[in-house]
């Protein structure tokens, strides 16, 4: 059965990019253009793609350490006038 009408793209297709570690709509999408053109078919592939399949994204918070925060006041420098101490 078609999903992606504008472009010819079979729930077989979908399901062959996902196997091949496409996972996201968007991944889809790079593969062979579903989903580009008019987006109709944007949640068929969402549900052909189920859940779970891709690994998980490590939150922001665990895998970058938080940068200091910079005072606006200190981060420019003004003519001759000294920045306030914290």
């Amino acid at each position: 059965m078609f999903v992606c009408s504008c472009f010819g793209i079979t729930e077989q297709q979908v399901r062959d990019h996902a196997a091949a570690g496409a996972c996201t709509p968007r991944q889809i999408a790079s593969a062979s253009k579903a989903g580009t053109d008019c987006g109709s078919c944007v949640r068929r592939i969402q549900g052909l793609l189920g859940r779970g399949g891709c690994p998980r994204r490590e939150t922001v918070a665990t895998t970058v350490p938080a940068a200091p925060a910079v005072s606006a006041v200190s981060a420019v420098p003004s003519a001759g006038v000294a920045a306030p101490l914290p």
